[in-house]
């Protein structure tokens, strides 16, 4: 695909993130795509990612016949990419990358958190991605017929991923 629709803008991660509003956007975007195709289109599965981005890039998303794809957007896919989005970036935000190399940044006003910290912020972020990845996968599985793209597959396609144990064992 020549074009690429991301599923979430800067502001929308900034208002409905802990990320504050500040932090400059080009460190941002990046961080949106990677959890966009890693997690969001893990569990769309090929087709419908594929489906979204056209009724985006198209600029179709809000016609009338397309009220279930904006729902699904809106209402499931936005909270899941603003959490992905926040685990992938966290592990990376106290740091820089330029000529002179690997830099951390430090404020003369605040304290740098610890690694245990990190840790623990970055579980309670994942835990809530995975809390909407949940609501996600319960909705499909009630409206799957809804989306015909969610059920089928064509040529490699990705199949969605149904399964959200993301750290815990299965018995």
């Amino acid at each position: 695909m020549a074009q690429k629709a991301l599923f979430i803008t800067i502001n929308d991660l900034k208002r409905k993130s802990i990320i504050d509003g500040n932090v400059d956007a080009d460190k941002l975007i990046q961080f949106i795509e990677v959890a966009q195709d890693t997690h969001i289109q893990n569990y769309l599965g090929g087709l419908l990612y594929q489906k979204l981005q056209t009724l985006i890039i198209n600029g179709t998303i809000n016609d009338a016949g397309n009220s279930d794809y904006k729902l699904l957007l809106d209402d499931y896919v936005k909270p899941m990419l603003t959490w992905f989005t926040q685990s992938s970036y966290l592990p990376f935000a106290m740091y820089q990358i330029s000529n002179g190399g690997v830099f951390k940044h430090r404020s003369e006003n605040s304290e740098t958190i610890s690694l245990e910290e990190m840790r623990m912020m970055l579980a309670k972020v994942t835990e809530t991605a995975e809390f909407y990845t949940r609501r996600f996968v319960d909705y499909m599985d009630y409206n799957s017929t809804l989306y015909p793209e969610y059920v089928s597959s064509t040529n490699g396609e990705m199949y969605p991923d149904k399964d959200v144990n993301f750290n815990s064992w299965v018995l």
